[in-house]
């Protein structure tokens, strides 16, 4: 069944109800994009904006909520240009005493979820002949971190994900880029203290952490760029050795 198509460019984005995803929706609607939320759990803060955005709930481990998202956005404005798999989980400890389902649930959301959601707008992508999708990874996912290796390992396997997808879909003008934000004040790292984050903090030569709006404005730029892909954009001051 074919639906009108918005002059609006459509947004999808997971884990739209956190700090950073709220800044995304924020930033995505202040460009004129139209933009479907995803959150679960935790709903929107902020009501729904008429005919711009729509929330709706997704739980990203459900490969039946990705399905029903992309057709709620094709419903509504006939088109999917970029999606964005921000959702993730971190449940810290080291090996010997992490849970079974601490890494079972680590690895859903923030890999396989960002699968489902990929295998879900891929379809319209190709359709298209044209698409974005941006995964939201991390520096940890890079250089590995003592306690968090559930999370790590995600981290990695989605940067992993993100470039083979890069080169299955390039050939159809669908983009694949991954953006690691840095240390940003959100309920992600809620629970550090002050001298955790300033600790952090230390670790990048500016010597201070990063603003979800600042990533939310490096992101909206990324989706509307069209000859990047395969990349993976590091959006603090942290440096690694050439390798």
């Amino acid at each position: 069944m074919s639906h009108p198509v918005s002059n609006r460019r459509v947004v999808l984005i997971t884990g739209a109800a956190g700090g950073l995803g709220h800044a995304l929706v924020q930033e995505f609607l202040k460009q004129g994009w139209n933009v479907l939320a995803g959150w679960h759990r935790r709903p929107m803060p902020t009501p729904d904006v008429p005919d711009r955005r729509v929330s709706v709930a997704w739980d990203v481990t459900q490969s039946a909520d990705a399905t029903t998202a992309v057709e709620r956005a094709l419903q509504l404005w006939g088109r999917i240009d970029v999606l964005i798999h921000n959702a993730g989980i971190a449940r810290d400890s080291l090996v010997a005493t992490m849970q079974p389902e601490d890494w079972d649930d680590v690895i859903a959301v923030n890999v396989t979820g960002a699968f489902y959601g990929a295998r879900a707008v891929s379809e319209i992508m190709v359709h298209q002949r044209d698409g974005h999708i941006l995964t939201v990874g991390s520096f940890g996912g890079r250089v590995g971190r003592a306690g968090q290796v559930n999370y790590s390992a995600s981290k990695a396997a989605l940067l992993g994900l993100t470039q083979s997808l890069a080169r299955e879909l390039g050939s159809h003008g669908i983009r694949v880029n991954a953006v690691l934000p840095g240390f940003m004040r959100t309920a992600l790292v809620g629970d550090m203290t002050e001298a955790q984050l300033k600790d952090h903090a230390a670790a990048n030569v500016l010597g201070r952490l990063n603003q979800p709006e600042e990533v939310s404005r490096t992101i909206v730029f990324l989706s509307e760029t069209r000859n990047i892909s395969g990349q993976i954009f590091q959006l603090d001051s942290r440096i690694l050795p050439w390798s």
